[in-house]
């Protein structure tokens, strides 16, 4: 279960939005094959004296557009499909709402199974050997 969270200036549509949700969770469910109900994402809207980030870090020239996407996500993935991830966000959210691939900045967070609790009180993904 990645948990999404999408950071951007406050003022899109609801369409740009939901495009950028659409957009990130299709990648996940092509690239970390997660299941396609599978999705939890969080929208941060943020006021531009909220939103402070550097327009040219690594020489890559940022714009207003530019979203910030946080994916907490259990640590058994590769590199490459770590790469793949990244690549296919771009793609998708170049296809549709039209960002520029400059301007779309992912990180992942990895964590263990045990780290995840859906409800209940329970740890969703540790099983009995692990010693829970």
């Amino acid at each position: 279960m990645p948990l999404v969270r999408i950071s951007l200036l406050k003022g899109k549509s609801r369409e740009h939005i939901r495009a950028i949700s659409d957009g990130i969770h299709q990648a996940l469910v092509d690239t970390f094959e997660i299941p396609p109900d599978d999705r939890f994402h969080l929208v941060h809207q943020h006021e531009p004296e909220e939103f402070i980030y550097d327009r040219a870090y690594m020489g890559i020239q940022r714009t207003d557009d530019v979203v910030f996407i946080h994916i907490v996500a259990s640590s058994w993935r590769d590199i490459a499909a770590k790469k793949a991830l990244y690549k296919a966000i771009a793609d998708q959210l170049a296809e549709k709402p039209g960002l520029r691939r400059e301007d779309v900045q992912v990180v992942l967070s990895p964590n263990g199974r045990e780290d995840w609790s859906f409800g209940n009180g329970m740890a969703s993904y540790a099983h009995d050997s692990d010693g829970a």
